[in-house]
């Protein structure tokens, strides 16, 4: 009878272990979710927009639409010193900027992209650390953001387009190239060869696979391409941003754990957010809602703009197509088909004034290696 016994005592003693193991793991499991879930909220930096703003601002949509400021940030502080090269001192301005419109059902999206170089009436504003910045009436775009930092940025954006900037999201020279590494580089094709000795970029036409560094190369590159102006620099951005769709969609993050910790952590450290924005729980639920926006339910533009009159560096919103861009968005409609033809086939044509059409490309792979090193390109 006794060795009977032993058999169910084995039995139960495996069963025992095996559960054992199995609430360990449940619990290292539910350890981890929760290290990770305060560190990614720990990393996350967050402005108070509305607090500094007040009520004086566009109305918010109400049909479900929403638009949201989209900045990067040149500026040289801690690690974007070694990848962006140049120096800033204390400052820092808005080498990129875009107002992202999500549609009122949340199945497309359009970006409109702002050349810094646009001058604009930029109102008073309160810096970060409360003083007072006077309006200017013929300002670069950019300057808001140097003077009166991420509060001011998001004034003078609704003051320009008329909109209200739901939300903003800022991302400097290192998280950027972070965020592209951790996701694996990102693919690009040129139909132009791209040699911008500030940069640091040397890229022959065709396909190519960028790491981090040259990919941060490329979203600031502008000597190599069309007239040297901000304009070119754009088209590549635009050109980045479909491409860095497509390669997060490929990625498998949510079913592989590792990679989600890496993207999530370098993500999360890189970037800014209004309050509303400043946790883990509202970026995954931002993050839910676009969701089903790929590169095909995405249209972008640049502003339309034309050479200042008073001064052949800077541009100014060239009308009535400007003020047609931001109907647009307000109305949760297409861009107008006039715009979208004016905007130019290939960063080699972009240009603040009409350009010659340029002859085609080829477009054949490239089997030349990318390079890139730090350089001072503003």
């Amino acid at each position: 009878m006794a060795e009977h016994k032993r058999v169910p005592s084995r039995r139960r003693k495996v069963l025992r272990t095996a559960a054992c193991a199995f609430v360990a793991l449940v619990v290292l499991g539910a350890g981890a979710a929760v290290y990770a879930y305060v560190r990614f909220n720990d990393n996350i930096r967050s402005v108070d927009i509305d607090g500094r703003l007040g009520d004086a601002r566009p109305p918010a949509a109400t049909d479900g639409s929403f638009n949201i400021l989209v900045l990067g940030s040149d500026s040289r502080a801690g690690d974007n010193g070694s990848v962006a090269g140049g120096d800033t001192g204390d400052t820092a301005r808005s080498d990129t900027a875009m107002v992202l419109h999500v549609s009122q059902d949340h199945s497309r999206a359009q970006i409109v992209s702002i050349p810094r170089d646009t001058l604009v009436a930029r109102p008073d504003c309160t810096d970060a650390k409360g003083g007072a910045v006077p309006a200017a009436k013929r300002a670069m775009y950019n300057s808001a953001f140097e003077a009166g930092g991420a509060a001011c940025a998001v004034k003078t954006t609704e003051q320009l387009t008329g909109l209200r900037m739901d939300h903003y999201l800022q991302i400097d020279f290192a998280g950027f190239a972070r965020v592209v590494d951790a996701i694996g580089g990102v693919t690009v094709n040129t139909t132009v060869a791209i040699h911008d000795k500030d940069s640091g970029l040397d890229l022959p036409a065709g396909e190519h696979h960028l790491d981090g560094k040259q990919a941060l190369a490329f979203v600031r590159t502008r000597h190599g391409v069309g007239d040297g102006s901000d304009l070119g620099r754009i088209e590549l951005q635009k050109q980045m941003v479909k491409s860095l769709l497509k390669q997060a969609g490929g990625t498998g993050l949510f079913t592989n754990p590792v990679k989600l910790w890496s993207i999530g952590d370098t993500a999360t450290r890189s970037i800014t957010t209004d309050s509303a924005l400043g946790s883990v729980n509202s970026l995954v639920g931002l993050a839910q809602e676009l969701k089903g926006i790929g590169p095909d339910q995405l249209s972008m533009v640049t502003l339309p703009v034309e050479t200042a009159p008073s001064d052949p560096n800077r541009v100014v919103q060239q009308q009535p197509q400007a003020d047609q861009v931001w109907a647009a968005l307000k109305a949760d409609r297409p861009f107008p088909q006039a715009v979208v033809s004016a905007q130019p086939e290939n960063p080699a044509q972009a240009a603040s004034t009409p350009a010659p059409t340029a002859a085609p490309s080829t477009g054949a792979r490239s089997t030349g290696k990318a390079t890139a090193k730090a350089g001072t390109a503003r």
